[in-house]
């Protein structure tokens, strides 16, 4: 019992010393705050900023491609 008791106090002792998912919990949070900045900046909807910019582009490559295709 004993043997078990220590290879778990050993455990917790190496877990709480461990700091590899905090950094990579920081790196969650700065992409978060990066995509977020993002979609305040251009929009979320297709009706302004990049989002119409993006649909109106595919809308004419679709036209361009469908017209290709049928001639």
């Amino acid at each position: 019992m004993l043997k078990f008791y220590i290879k778990t106090t050993e455990a917790f002792k190496r877990l709480t010393a461990d700091q590899d998912g905090v950094v990579s919990f920081e790196y969650v949070i700065v992409a978060a705050c990066i995509v977020a900045a993002v979609a305040a900046a251009f929009g979320t909807t297709t009706a302004s900023g990049i989002g119409l910019a993006l649909s109106t582009a595919i809308g004419k490559i679709s036209t361009a491609v469908q017209t290709a295709v049928s001639a």
